[in-house]
Parts: structure tokens; C-alpha cells; sequence
């Protein structure tokens, strides 16, 4: 018994009720306090955060297997990721958003956030002229991209991380379908996004993750070209790259299944601190599994003694 409660029992000897009561709650204080870290406690879950637009919006698509819902999976038991994707969205509106009462207690009014994703420039990217709704310059897109990450860091502490993701590629011949399946005898015939638009504002984004020290996946190029053989190898286009957008901007099903284990990868690579690894002996995710910063919320299952299970909580 902790010697605390041996202070009680010498000053309410006379009423065993009371004493009783009072013994149990500080045995279980003293077992609380007791408990191994590698369970939380007392502390809120962990937190991971989506900044974008449609194509983030998207990502906890069932249907789709959306990118999003990876990271939920892989996070499962340990951090809750939040969606905060914004279909048709551009940085400029974002931000505008962001200043808000309402909008930034939605993106910002969180505790515990360990990792965002900032995902823009499909949007920002269209023709300045075909799509001028829109159209973010290039030089105004990367502002905005340090304004987000200055915004974020601002509010969740400068130790959080942070992952900023380029625009894909936009395959010419989807989007033209995509706009005849929608438009019907109304459509242009005319392109407002191009994969040569999108891969400048993905060549912005990735000097901006240089600027700011940041993890960058740079998916308009991995998605589109694979270096075969050993060492330096040779860069080749993926044959099957266009299989990867549903319309020509969006992912398929394919794509969110490739956005989704680069971005797990690149999280083992360069955030190992984040990296969640599967149990050595079973390959599950959902039990015994480790993460160096973000402990399991509750024992695992066979961590319980059925015996004693107070004593496992």
C-alpha cells in the first residue's frame, strides 16, 4: 500500500467507509502514476493534418482508396488525421479561409498536431487566361506556400513537421474527356490545366520545401518517370503514369494507392521519428506495433492480464 494511504488509514481509523473509499482512489492515483509511457495516459491523441484542396478532400475516399485514408491506417491507435482539403481551392483562398474566426479555428484549433501536409497548385497552376477564376501566378503561389507554412508553424509550435506535396501531372487527353463527359456540346475542346503548367508550380513548390528546409514529394515527376538499374540508372517514363487520374487531374484509384505508400515511404526515409513499424512477428499494424514519438493510445490487447485487468489500465 502506498504510504500515503497508510497516512489515511492512521487518521480515519474510526470510519472504515470513508477510509475504504479514499484508500481505493489513492491506489489508483498511485497506479496511474505508475503506468509505462509507452501508453498515453492523460494526453491528448496525436493529431495529423491535410492542407488542400480537392485533391485532398478526396483522399478519404473509400471507393477511390484515397491517400488520405493510408495514413489513417497506418496512424491507427496512435494520431487522428484530419481532412482539411478544399475542393477548388487555390492558396489564395486558403488563406483567405485561414483569416477567418471560424476558418482558422477549424484548420488551427488543434492540440498535439505532429504532422501536416501542405498539398496546392493543381488549382493555382490552370491557365492565367483559360481559367483566370483560378489562376495563382507562380511567384504569388510560392508566397502563399511560405505564408501556410509560416501559419502553421505559428500555431502548432516550430518542432512540428511538415510535408509539402507538388501538384501531379495533368494527362491532356483525360481532362479533354473528363470535359465532354461534363459539358456535353457546351465543351471548349480547349485545355485550362496542362502537365506543362502543372510542372512548373511543381518545380516552385519543391525550390519553396528547399527554402524552408522541408521533406518534399515531388509527384509530378514520380509519377510520371521510374529510374531503372543499378546506381545513377536511367530515367524512363512510366508507360502506365496516365492510369493514375481518374479525369486527367484527380487520382484514380491506382493513384491514391501510389500517392499513399510514397508518402509512407518518405515518412520512414526522412521523419523516422513519425515512422510507424508493423509487429516483426506478424506484420500487423493494429497490434504491437512502435513509433518513437507517438506512443499507442491504451495497452494492446494482449498486454491485459485477464486475471487483474485493473492493473493494466
Amino acid at each position: 500500500m502506498p504510504r500515503c494511504s497508510m497516512l489515511v488509514l492512521s487518521l480515519f481509523s474510526n470510519e472504515p467507509q470513508a477510509l475504504r473509499r479514499i484508500v481505493q482512489s489513492l491506489s489508483r492515483v498511485h497506479h496511474a502514476a505508475s503506468m509505462s509511457t509507452n501508453t498515453v495516459a492523460t494526453a491528448k491523441r496525436a493529431k495529423i493534418l491535410l492542407f488542400g484542396d480537392s485533391i485532398t478532400q478526396q483522399s478519404f475516399s473509400a471507393i477511390d482508396c484515397g491517400w488520405g485514408a493510408h495514413l489513417a491506417d497506418r496512424y491507427q491507435r496512435r494520431a487522428d488525421v484530419l481532412n482539411r482539403g478544399f475542393s477548388g481551392y487555390n492558396t489564395n483562398w486558403f488563406l483567405k479561409l485561414a483569416a477567418t474566426e471560424y476558418g482558422n479555428a477549424d484548420l488551427f484549433d488543434h492540440e498535439n498536431v505532429k504532422l501536416v501536409t501542405i498539398f496546392f497548385g493543381a488549382n493555382d497552376a490552370s491557365h492565367y487566361v483559360k481559367n483566370e477564376r483560378q489562376h495563382v501566378p507562380l511567384q504569388k503561389y510560392q508566397s502563399n506556400l511560405k505564408e501556410i507554412v509560416s501559419l502553421t508553424r505559428s500555431n502548432f509550435g516550430q518542432g512540428v513537421k511538415i510535408i509539402m506535396i507538388s501538384p501531379p501531372p495533368v494527362c491532356h487527353e483525360g481532362r479533354l474527356r473528363f470535359q465532354k463527359s461534363q459539358y456535353k456540346e457546351k465543351a471548349t475542346g480547349e485545355l485550362e490545366r496542362t502537365l506543362e503548367l502543372s510542372g512548373e508550380y511543381a518545380r516552385g513548390a519543391r525550390e519553396m520545401a528547399k527554402e524552408l528546409n522541408l521533406p518534399f514529394l515531388d509527384l509530378w515527376t514520380n509519377m510520371q518517370f521510374i529510374t531503372e538499374g543499378e546506381g545513377v540508372g536511367e530515367v524512363v517514363e512510366r508507360v502506365d503514369w496516365r492510369s493514375f487520374l481518374s479525369d486527367g487531374l484527380h487520382f484514380s484509384a491506382a493513384g491514391n494507392k501510389f500517392v499513399g505508400k510514397a508518402l509512407l515511404q518518405l515518412i520512414d526515409q526522412v521523419l523516422p521519428e513519425l515512422s510507424v513499424q508493423p509487429c516483426p512477428d506478424t506484420g500487423n499494424i493494429n497490434s504491437s506495433s512502435t513509433c518513437p514519438s507517438i506512443p499507442k493510445i491504451a495497452p494492446w490487447h494482449d498486454e491485459i492480464d485477464h486475471t487483474k485487468p485493473d492493473e493494466s489500465f
